[in-house]
């Protein structure tokens, strides 16, 4: 199945595995049905992990693959393009801060969407490196596979967030489902300038690092930090980005 998997297309690996994140998403989303209240230690249990996780892949996958040379301009223009992917999603969360009039659910779907889409970029920016040689296939897996665990806690905490602001479930579920579907389109996009801008993909692959930090340092942290039990959810990162590291190891 992995052979398969590798001898496909760029293009479709890319879309297989950004749609792998977007089911697990509607999944998640999809726990409005089974409870009938937000379990939060549950899910702040899968964020820490996921947070995890997604370091750990931003790090090996990501950052390693944009250092493959050495040199101090390699490691400047490392540097560029981190504080850029942060910048953007800084400013995009600035933005939507000058634009919310009032607290609707309409917000936090918003937000959503703005992280969504980089993270999307990011799986595609992924498998562009490893159809260049400059990473490999496993690290693009291992990227994809931390967005798609942390986008089902992601995608419940939406849909009962919907929910609790006067939503039927159903509304509910197909909202938070769709707010992921960005994340396959930012992906085409990713593979296409990896792939097309070959020359620049450190840079690019350096900019989806910042925007991938920028997320987990802002949004999957701090949230799974709200849980009592602190020292815990630490200690779940940890072993999210233990797994992580050696599910790359094995598989490159």
């Amino acid at each position: 199945m992995i052979d398969f998997f590798y001898n496909l297309n760029p293009a479709i690996q890319t879309l297989i595995a950004a749609s792998f994140a977007f089911l697990l998403n509607g999944l998640g989303a999809g726990t409005i049905f089974l409870f009938k209240k937000n379990i939060k230690e549950k899910i702040d249990t899968l964020l820490s992990i996921a947070a995890g996780i997604m370091l750990a892949s931003t790090f090996f996958s990501l950052i390693m693959s944009a250092l493959s040379k050495n040199g101090i301009i390699t490691a400047l223009i490392c540097a560029l393009g981190i504080i850029l992917g942060a910048l953007l999603l800084f400013l995009g969360d600035r933005l939507y801060n000058l634009k919310k009039e009032k607290d609707t659910g309409s917000n936090i779907v918003f937000s959503i969407v703005l992280h969504n889409f980089p993270e999307g970029i990011a799986i595609g920016i992924a498998f562009g490196a490893a159809a260049t040689g400059l990473s490999t296939i496993a690290g693009a897996l291992a990227i994809s596979f931390g967005i798609a665990l942390q986008n089902f806690p992601e995608g419940g905490a939406l849909s009962f967030i919907l929910f609790k602001k006067g939503h039927k479930k159903l509304k509910a579920f197909l909202i938070s489902s769709f707010s992921s579907f960005i994340e396959v389109i930012g992906a085409l996009i990713g593979i296409i300038l990896a792939l097309k801008l070959e020359l620049i993909l450190p840079l690019l692959l350096s900019i989806a690092a910042g925007a991938m930090l920028y997320v987990i340092v802002v949004e999957l942290i701090p949230e799974s930090m709200q849980s009592k039990k602190k020292e815990k959810m630490a200690l779940y990162l940890i072993l999210g980005f233990i797994i992580m590291m050696i599910f790359d190891v094995i598989l490159s």
